[in-house]
């Protein structure tokens, strides 16, 4: 049996979506299960509040078939198993979860913002920075807005603590003016020369903030 808690983590899941997508609800536990191999197998999925796991159960046996789990296990055969039931937690993940990765205060009020105001999701662009999300202007596609979870170092502070900060576009010609280091910082893993770069710890107020995401967002219209 397969620890899902892994794959789970920094999602949100859809109970909603589990349900669309053909799990039931066993008093507390989703449970999903789908034949694959031509009915020879099944895959068996459970997901409750403490616990998520998935098992291949093969079906002439009525046992579970470990080899799925077994790093070094090959062959066609083995290999075909796992394709089919690593696409169906995949599956499940893409269309079932949203990502959670974001949680300080400021953030949440941030992402709610931009959703109301200007209708647009964060878009998680890199499967190997899942701690990096972007906004898109959907005018022309450039991005106004970038949140990130590094080490406070990475800004030039003395601490390793990860702290989430968000990116925006500045006017270029009064930019060394506002970046102070303390509260307003160069533009992290941007161009310096027209981002700066927020903590999301209440260090500058979230009203100032969405003044800078309007003011950005604007920038981003320019040509």
């Amino acid at each position: 049996m397969r620890n899902l808690n892994k794959e789970f983590k920094n999602k949100t899941i859809n109970t909603e979506e589990l349900l669309k997508y053909g799990f039931r609800l066993n008093e507390n536990t989703y449970i999903y299960e789908k034949a694959i191999n031509g009915n020879q197998f099944k895959v068996c999925i459970e997901i409750s509040k403490d616990s998520k796991t998935s098992k291949v159960i093969d079906l002439a046996l009525d046992e579970e078939y470990v080899l799925v789990d077994v790093k070094d296990s090959s062959g066609n055969f083995v290999g075909k198993i796992k394709e089919e039931y690593e696409a169906i937690l995949k599956d499940i993940l893409e269309k079932c979860t949203t990502p959670n990765v974001f949680k300080s205060n400021q953030s949440k009020l941030i992402i709610k913002y931009i959703k109301e105001k200007y209708n647009d999701d964060l878009k998680y662009l890199w499967s190997k920075f899942p701690n990096n999300a972007v906004w898109r202007n959907k005018e022309n596609n450039k991005w106004y807005g970038i949140v990130l979870v590094i080490p406070e170092k990475k800004l030039g502070l003395d601490s390793d603590s990860l702290i989430e900060i968000i990116d925006l576009r500045y006017q270029k010609d009064s930019i060394k003016e506002r970046i102070d280091n303390n509260k307003i910082f160069p533009g992290y893993h941007m161009n310096k020369s027209s981002w700066i770069t927020i903590k999301l710890d209440e260090t500058v107020s979230t009203e100032e903030i969405y003044k800078l995401i309007d003011n950005s967002y604007n920038l981003s219209l320019e040509k």
